[in-house]
């Protein structure tokens, strides 16, 4: 489990890695003492869990956290409760208070186990490349549309639809709207999972309810949870192609 460590204060940061290291599975890959330098973290080292605190200088926790495409799983560490409730409107796994008591910790990381994907029986991580590189149906994308942000998984958004000069996610009952093209969003998709239906649309395949045939060799294609949505023809042939014997 790879850790970034992100807090102004050197002795929190000093106590807290005191604290993990009684959890063997735990690797803290690094610290970062403000936003900007936690930004340049997460991109080289790709941690797994990060530990923010809330207040720092220049940018605040959340605010970095609106400033990502993508997060991993985020517990919150800070000195002040008052922001709990808008921790979990963002869905952190975890809000501890300082000093931060180790049964609390081990609580946390309770939390943090069973979202990870399984290790590799041997492998070796790849240096990231300067394209971008694709995310799959476990990773964890954090939204935010307005006021409201979610860390969503990959897995549970069934559609990705233009409303606009937008796209809107839909997962569970929310449908936020995102500054991202479709273009965008298809690059960075696994195509295994998630399909391009026609021009306005990217469904995720997992959540495909029925398929029946519709006008001029189309097809149509209801998801769970809903909505409908009509494959072009161009898009049509393809489906069939990829997912035929």
């Amino acid at each position: 489990m790879k850790v970034l460590l992100v807090d102004d204060s050197r002795l929190a940061r000093t106590e807290l890695r005191h604290l993990l290291a009684a959890f063997p599975e735990v690797e803290v890959v690094g610290e970062a003492r403000h936003a900007e330098e936690a930004r340049a973290q997460l991109r080289t080292l790709r941690p797994e869990v990060l530990f923010l605190d809330i207040h720092m200088p220049g940018e605040t926790g959340f605010e970095l956290l609106a400033s990502l495409d993508d997060a991993p799983q985020v517990i919150f560490t800070t000195a002040y409760d008052e922001y709990a409730l808008r921790a979990f409107e963002v869905n952190a796994l975890d809000y501890l208070l300082k000093p931060i008591q180790e049964n609390r910790l081990a609580a946390a990381l309770d939390k943090v186990r069973p979202r990870l994907p399984a290790a590799p029986v041997a492998s070796v991580r790849p240096e990231p490349e300067a394209a971008i590189t694709p995310l799959s149906a476990q990773d964890q994308v954090f939204v935010k549309d307005g006021e409201r942000c979610w860390f969503v998984r990959l897995a549970e958004v069934r559609l990705f639809e233009i409303n606009g000069s937008y796209t809107q996610i839909y997962f569970d009952n929310h449908r936020p709207l995102i500054p991202r093209t479709l273009q965008h969003l298809e690059q960075r998709l696994d195509n295994r999972v998630f399909f391009r239906v026609n021009r306005q649309q990217i469904i995720n395949l997992e959540w495909v309810e029925s398929i029946e045939p519709w006008f001029s060799n189309t097809l149509k294609i209801r998801l769970r949870g809903g909505p409908e949505v009509e494959v072009s023809r161009q898009q049509s042939g393809r489906f069939r192609e990829l997912l035929s014997l």
